[in-house]
């Protein structure tokens, strides 16, 4: 029997187990699916497979820096109890670093990375042992600068991950440093979409005028003006828009009176230093996710024998 690599991927979707070792399973079973599981079971994955048809929607970010490279990771578990637990945050911990170290291209690439001897999937699998929950790891990013500074902020654990990217064209200061976690803390919290406006796609400066010029329409004292007229109308309405999801444009968290833009030029003033904020991402655990929801009467039921 032949198997394809999309066969290999739902034996790993079922297992939970690495792709070279779901591969290895289906050569070794000829391409029969339930022997490969009985085999993966055999080779040491069988807690893994268990727990594989479970929900994995908890879970930390954990993150990596260095300096110049930055890493943020997913990873899930079942309950936010063993979320919490030293085990699962020093194997969150542990898997970042490795990818900034290892480098992989993807998680399947991750999986089979080794860290310390042992790939990301057995890590797993370890830990699942400990704990008695199904583990994955769901996504990363990576950051690397030439000159400038990678930083990481974590809010409320690892619930929240962020990464920010400075560049500069000087060596980066205790000044420069402090400014860019106030800024990684500030994209936590408001959650801006781009670092300005002229990364804004076009189909959505184009949908959001759209919106705004049908919300005019439909003002009983715009009903006799041309679109052009409401077009010209609403140019401040889409700017004010625009400024409100680009980072450089919000008013700095710790100071509303002015801006990100203008933190950045009073730090870039005070130490003479060309400073630029490249890029960032903010990843929200879980988010996305298919959540457990519990049924206390069907759990009652169960304990009562009914």
């Amino acid at each position: 029997m032949s198997f394809t690599a999309k066969d290999v991927a739902e034996l790993r979707e079922i297992t939970g187990a690495g792709m070279m070792d779901c591969k290895k399973a289906l050569v070794h079973t000829d391409g029969d699916k339930d022997k490969a599981i009985e085999y993966l079971r055999e080779i040491g994955v069988s807690i893994a497979a268990k727990k594989a048809g479970r929900i994995a929607s908890e879970g930390l970010i954990g993150g990596f820096t260095s300096g110049k490279v930055g890493v943020l990771a997913e990873l899930n578990c079942e309950t936010d109890f063993v979320a919490n637990t030293d085990g699962f945050r020093a194997l969150v911990a542990k898997v970042a670093k490795g990818i900034a170290e290892t480098n992989p291209a993807s998680v399947e690439e991750l999986l089979e990375t080794k860290i310390e001897g042992q790939t990301v999937t057995e890590l797993m699998n370890a830990e699942t042992a400990k704990c008695g929950e199904k583990i994955t790891a769901r996504r990363f990013e990576k950051f690397e600068v030439s000159e400038g500074v990678e930083e990481i902020y974590l809010h409320n654990g690892g619930k929240i991950g962020v990464m920010l990217e400075v560049e500069t064209d000087k060596p980066v200061t205790d000044e420069i440093k402090e400014m860019a976690h106030d800024i990684a803390m500030h994209i936590a919290a408001f959650s801006p979409s781009y670092v300005n406006d002229s990364e804004v796609p076009a189909d959505y400066i184009a949908k959001e005028k759209s919106i705004l010029l049908a919300q005019a329409k439909n003002d009983p004292k715009n009903a006799s003006k041309p679109d052009a007229i409401l077009e010209k109308m609403l140019a401040g309405r889409l700017q004010k828009s625009l400024k409100e999801i680009c980072l450089v444009d919000q008013p700095f968290a710790k100071d509303s009176s002015i801006t990100v833009e203008q933190l950045v030029a009073n730090v870039s003033k005070s130490t003479g230093t060309k400073i630029k904020l490249n890029r960032f991402v903010r990843l929200v655990m879980g988010e996305g996710l298919e959540k457990k929801v519990d049924n206390l009467a069907e759990e009652v039921a169960k304990m009562s024998g009914k």
